[in-house]
């Protein structure tokens, strides 16, 4: 299983995980802090704690964590006084299975963990969504979905339809940068959710 992860960005950097800066990551509140700072921009430590509930010291714990990892880094330009802020370094990440197919167990255990968070952000993402979509204009209740769908296919074939469907979101990556620089007022951060697995039918 191959896991992408990416965010909005001019020069869309990748970071693929290996069994130390998976170690590094692998922490519910690391995983939000890093991924608040790819959507919405540089932060401090105490902003990042009043919008996750935290203590400003257990948030400056976990962010110094994740730049020993080289995940954040120090955001200078954004300093304006004594408080650090701190700045996303990638903005995607690439997650392979085959890659930890010989870990050891207990490197299994943290890309497990590292997975069913990803699947946790992904389902209160769809929650915050189905919670707030009266605040936005009613065009955007046709321009979102929640839908599945169920086929008969092989690993080759699954593998195939992945990357098709990369390649179609990719496409219309570039279509909204063309929009971005028109300033056109509807465009807006979207995120998209892709889970393809099978399931028994015994």
């Amino acid at each position: 299983m191959t896991e992408h992860e990416d965010r909005k960005h001019e020069e869309r950097t990748q970071r693929r995980l290996d069994a130390r800066s998976l170690r590094g990551l692998a922490h519910p509140l690391r995983m939000q802090l890093l991924d608040a700072l790819r959507q919405r921009g540089p932060a401090t430590a105490s902003q990042l704690a009043e919008r996750f509930g935290e203590s400003s010291g257990s948030t400056s714990y976990h962010l110094r964590q994740l730049a020993a990892h080289g995940f954040v880094e120090d955001a200078p330009e954004q300093g304006k006084g004594r408080e650090r802020w701190w700045q996303a370094v990638d903005q995607g990440l690439v997650f392979d299975s085959a890659d930890f197919a010989d870990a050891n167990p207990e490197t299994r255990g943290i890309a497990e963990m590292y997975l069913h968070e990803v699947a946790n952000s992904h389902a209160r993402e769809l929650s915050t969504w189905l919670a707030t979509r009266g605040d936005w204009p009613t065009d955007w209740s046709e321009g979102s979905d929640m839908s599945n769908a169920t086929l008969r296919l092989t690993p080759a074939l699954a593998a195939e339809l992945i990357t098709k469907m990369h390649g179609l979101i990719n496409d219309y990556r570039s279509l909204g940068h063309e929009a971005d620089s028109q300033d056109t007022e509807t465009v807006e951060t979207v995120r998209i959710h892709t889970h393809l697995f099978p399931i028994s039918t015994d």
